[in-house]
């Protein structure tokens, strides 16, 4: 009876991601998102030479850099719960493939329509290669606590990700031409294709009834017109203005629109009964409050370190590296953390942290105190990692086995948008605070003041042609009212993330650790002309 039990069981373990196989697994996972994270932020340091070589127009520029991040946000849903549908590893494949072309299309683009063209479908690429990196992760490692620390690393990766993008950019741009940030993709896409193919497991979820193309076509538009207007309210649009308000509307509708159609369905595209689970309603809304409270936040710092403190900048970026090794750290150290603390307090307590290093740095002034910033950004790094892991790990638990796919886009679109909305805010935080010091500045006229007032590296070139005593005094009271806008902007940051300290004492007290049912098909590859599935081997065609 005994050799019977463990003959069925072992297959079913092994479809589920038991064994060594589910940590080679995590590591093709964590290839595919280190590209993703890469590609995100290794444009920033070539935009000059961008600009130089095919001579963009401002609109054309916005789009070049914006056009990326906005493609994938608005397609993670459609991507997530197709791969839900027709193979999360299928829908993976794909993205590599299409990320790869794009990224040869890109490196040799003659225009910059060509260079739009090519990162959008970059963002089609991303948009299939991030839900299906974290729904695959979510069916190989059943066991929760194996999960948090796989999940630990998967968003240890995107942080090097993130942090290595503009090195990797400058680098490259001393010693090649632009196109060189795009090729670096390339071999890489044809190693994780084939590797990919023969080790990922496949998986689906519930596959009855239709897939619902109105409603992902419904989600992707709706995402589309309410990121591209949170965007333009982040460059310092109105919002009254025909790029900002008519997007936002039309978005908002087509959102609720698709919400009421959910609802209605048999088979829904997205489950939103997920989110009356106390637990993952909480850990969306704190993805969301951490990344509004810090992206617009890390932005205007590292302005504050290039334009008052006169750093390059590599020197910017490497001033702002210990940030990334400490959410790092608190990554690789996430699921010892969640064992002990359970996802409320160590949520709360992430929460917490960060508010104590954006106080601690609202004493930046005019001159630099590097032991400060390294205190700051190393509480901000770890505070930070910590509350999204926490999160993170919270929501995936949370949501049913079979809806991995659409649970991770949820949680991906959560912090595409809540990083949108807080570059938004607190950039309009920020120009609140600046703009009135410099509306009497003595020597300066009106229109140069008013000029002044946009932007710092604006005011800097208004004082430049001024010059003499009224341009110096332009200069020094611009970085003023900058320190002045940046400590507001601080407190307004602080406030934010003590109200996610409160909202995230809706989560769970202990984690709840055990090894759960699959509770959907899973394949690994297995020998020539065979899967496993579910147990049992299957002829594939």
């Amino acid at each position: 009876m005994s050799g019977t039990t463990t003959a069925a069981a072992g297959p079913r373990r092994r479809a589920a991601g038991a064994g060594a196989n589910r940590w080679i697994v995590l590591v093709v996972l964590c290839a595919s998102l280190l590209l993703v994270a890469l590609d995100a932020t290794v444009l920033h340091v070539a935009v000059p030479a961008v600009t130089e070589d095919l001579r963009p127009g401002a609109v054309q520029l916005l789009w070049i850099v914006d056009v990326y991040p906005l493609v994938c946000a608005s397609l993670l849903i459609l991507f997530g719960t197709l791969g839900d549908r027709v193979g999360r590893r299928r829908v993976l494949l794909l993205g590599y493939a299409l990320f790869g072309v794009a990224s040869a299309m890109a490196a040799f683009a003659p225009s910059a329509q060509t260079l739009i063209l090519a990162r959008a479908l970059l963002g089609v690429g991303g948009a299939m290669i991030m839900p299906a990196t974290l729904s695959i992760l979510r069916q190989v490692f059943p066991d929760r606590r194996e999960r948090a620390l796989a999940i630990g690393i998967w968003s240890a990766v995107a942080a090097v990700g993130a942090a290595v993008g503009p090195l990797l950019g400058g680098f490259l741009l001393e010693h090649f031409w632009w196109g060189a940030v795009f090729l670096v993709n390339i071999p890489l896409m044809l190693v994780s294709l084939p590797v990919g193919r023969m080790l990922l497991p496949e998986s689906r979820g519930d596959r009855s009834g239709p897939w619902d193309v109105t409603g992902a076509l419904t989600a992707a538009a709706g995402l589309f017109g309410a990121v591209l207007g949170v965007k333009q309210l982040g460059a310092g649009e109105s919002m009254t203005s025909p790029f900002t308000l008519p997007p936002l509307l039309l978005g908002a509708a087509l959102l609720f629109f698709f919400a009421r159609r959910q609802r209605r369905l048999p088979h829904p595209l997205v489950d939103l009964r997920m989110f009356r689970r106390p637990a993952f309603s909480t850990s969306v809304g704190c993805i969301v409050l951490a990344m509004l409270a810090l992206v617009g936040l890390e932005l205007i710092a590292a302005q504050y370190l290039q334009l008052v403190l006169g750093l390059s900048p590599l020197r910017t970026g490497l001033r702002l590296l210990p940030l990334t090794v400490a959410a790092m750290a608190a990554g690789l150290a996430g699921a010892r953390m969640l064992r002990r603390f359970g996802p409320r307090r160590m949520v709360c307590v992430g929460f917490c942290l960060t508010a104590a290093a954006v106080l601690t740095l609202t004493a930046m002034g005019g001159t630099d105190d590097p032991a400060l910033l390294l205190a700051g950004f190393v509480l901000l790094g770890f505070g930070l990692e910590t509350t999204l892991f926490g999160a993170y790990e919270s929501m995936l638990s949370e949501a049913p086995a079979d809806q991995a796919g659409g649970a991770a886009a949820i949680g991906e679109t959560s912090y595409q948008l809540g990083a949108g909305i807080g570059i938004a805010l607190l950039g309009s935080v920020m120009n609140a605070a600046y703009a009135p010091g410099l509306r009497s500045v003595p020597g300066v006229p009106y229109p140069a003041s008013d000029a002044a007032g946009h932007s710092l590296g604006e005011a800097y070139e208004v004082a430049g042609r001024l010059g003499g005593s009224a341009g110096a005094a332009l200069r020094q009271a611009a970085r003023d009212s900058f320190v002045h806008g940046l400590h507001v902007t601080l407190l307004v940051s602080a406030g934010l993330l003590l109200l996610g300290a409160l909202m995230a004492l809706r989560l769970p007290g202990v984690m709840q650790c055990g090894e759960e049912p699959a509770g959907a098909e899973v394949e690994l590859p297995g020998p020539r002309g065979a899967r496993t599935t579910a147990g049992k081997p299957r002829v594939s065609a």
